[in-house]
């Protein structure tokens, strides 16, 4: 059932399953928490209180809110979690993996464990170099596009790219619920927004972290050349032994969606781990 938390410039949508600890789970831009659809299950099964929220502008979330930054998603999910009584583990892919680590930084009470699925944690360059990769280059410009244009044809062209290989069961039907929510007013706008705003503000704060964290890359993820060398970078960032990085062979951006078990079996023991701490 979908209840609405009021935050400032209006409200987000989530949903909350099973009992347990707390993990809240947000997704990525152009997206909604449908996108964590095979996971949320699971986890109610192995006895967690599983929080899905729609972020801002997205899904069921308002589309009123006049900014949509990593630091401005993170504060919509401190206010989630506060009001649904953390700490939580929390959960963020893409765009709102830089918004998990911004809040283990900034409230560190609330936090006892972060996972970054695919996050956009740090500021990114483009070289030359990089647009020689084929599968980089074609997932580079259809995401630039899209943001740039508002084009939802460019952003179905790039989940193409972005979901190498196998595909969900439910495909078909999922990328038409992803064109019908961005063809909505204002949501495409949203998208805009959030992929014109800079990763800075989250990379600034990972030195700041200090609970565990998780970082699971897919090996074939078109927004990085290299998502190894991506995540490791990550790593290496944070302090000394608190981040491990994962990888989900074959995945490209969405390896929640496209590889649910292999993820599963990552992020099990790691929250097994971080609830018993």
């Amino acid at each position: 059932m979908t209840e609405f938390l009021s935050v400032n410039g209006g409200r987000i949508a989530y949903e909350v399953t099973g009992e347990g600890p707390l993990v809240v789970l947000a997704h990525g831009m152009g997206d909604s928490r449908d996108a964590y659809r095979f996971v949320v299950p699971r986890l109610v099964a192995a006895g967690y209180r599983v929080a899905s929220a729609d972020l801002r502008g997205a899904g069921e979330s308002d589309t009123s809110f006049t900014g949509y930054s990593r630091t401005e998603i993170a504060g919509d999910l401190v206010a989630l979690i506060r009001h649904l009584g953390g700490p939580a583990v929390l959960v963020g892919h893409s765009i709102a993996g830089g918004a998990a680590t911004i809040v283990a930084a900034t409230a560190p009470e609330l936090v006892s464990a972060i996972v970054e699925l695919a996050p956009f944690t740090r500021k990114q360059s483009i070289g030359l170099a990089d647009l020689r990769v084929r599968r980089f280059r074609q997932g580079t410009f259809r995401l630039l596009g899209a943001a740039l244009f508002g084009s939802v044809k460019l952003w179905l062209s790039y989940l193409d790219v972005s979901y190498p290989g196998p595909q969900p069961t439910d495909w078909t039907d999922r990328l038409a619920r992803i064109e019908a929510m961005l063809r909505e007013p204002g949501r495409m706008k949203v998208l805009q927004k959030m992929g014109q705003s800079s990763p800075a503000d989250a990379g600034a704060h990972l030195a700041g972290v200090r609970c565990p964290a998780l970082i699971i890359e897919g090996t074939l993820d078109p927004d990085w050349t290299d998502p190894r060398a991506e995540g490791e970078a990550i790593v290496a960032a944070m302090p000394d032994g608190l981040a491990t990085l994962a990888l989900v062979e074959g995945a490209g951006h969405y390896p929640h969606t496209q590889f649910p078990d292999q993820v599963l079996t990552l992020m099990l023991p790691f929250l097994a781990a971080a609830v018993r701490a």
